[in-house]
């Protein structure tokens, strides 16, 4: 016989399904040793989960979420729109300096973001394409050894259970041969065991029955 250096749990190519009575049962036993609380208890073993640490604003993002509120805050977009020239109740009215300081600041931000938006928007028309294009060849890239690695692993694992069927079908002749030994060695045992308790009650009537005719 040779010697076996793996040990599995189970034999699934060679093993038969246990029956539904069978699966009841050993479902009953693990009931039984499971305690009331496992279901909401975790394991003793996993640690606890860290406590969050969110910042102020986090935590207020968070409550307002809760609460279903709607957004609000955020950027201003309206510091990027062309202001309106501020308006005089009339002619002979000196104008306010500080409005018509704030309008230019306003302004000049309106324009500077429209100045950077036209500039972007060239930037795209004249290099979006290629980089699109290029961005879209390395994702094909990337996905196609994703798939490549999947297909290896795929075909490593249908190797694997294949050379274990193969291994486990090999085995299954003196996997066989050995559980019919050890019934037949387990039989024998039982049987010694119920002669040598009918030995034993033998001797103790034969021993009863001489102390009796002694005791005559």
């Amino acid at each position: 016989m040779p010697l076996i250096n793996e040990s599995h749990d189970s034999l699934p190519y060679i093993d038969t399904a246990p029956t539904a009575s069978a699966q009841a049962q050993a479902q009953q036993l693990i009931n039984a040793e499971l305690t009331p609380e496992h279901a909401s208890t975790m394991h003793p073993w996993i640690p606890e989960a860290p406590e969050p640490k969110f910042s102020q604003f986090m935590q207020q993002e968070l409550a307002r979420k809760a609460q279903g509120a709607p957004l609000t805050g955020g950027i201003d977009l309206s510091r990027y729109e062309a202001p309106e020239a501020p308006t005089r109740t009339s002619d002979t009215d000196m104008p306010d300096l500080d409005t018509w300081r704030q309008t230019l600041q306003k302004a000049y931000a309106s324009s500077s973001h429209l100045s950077k938006r036209h500039e972007n928007l060239a930037l795209l028309e004249e290099h979006g394409k290629n980089a699109w294009l290029i961005g879209n060849s390395q994702l094909e890239e990337i996905l196609g050894s994703l798939e490549k690695e999947l297909a290896e692993t795929k075909e490593a694992s249908e190797e694997v259970n294949k050379q274990r069927k193969i291994a486990q079908e090999a085995s299954q002749g003196e996997l066989v041969s050995l559980e019919e030994t050890w019934k037949q060695r387990l039989g024998a045992i039982l049987d010694v065991e119920v002669a040598s308790e009918q030995l034993r009650m033998q001797r103790l009537d034969y021993m009863r029955q001489v102390a009796q005719q002694q005791a005559r």
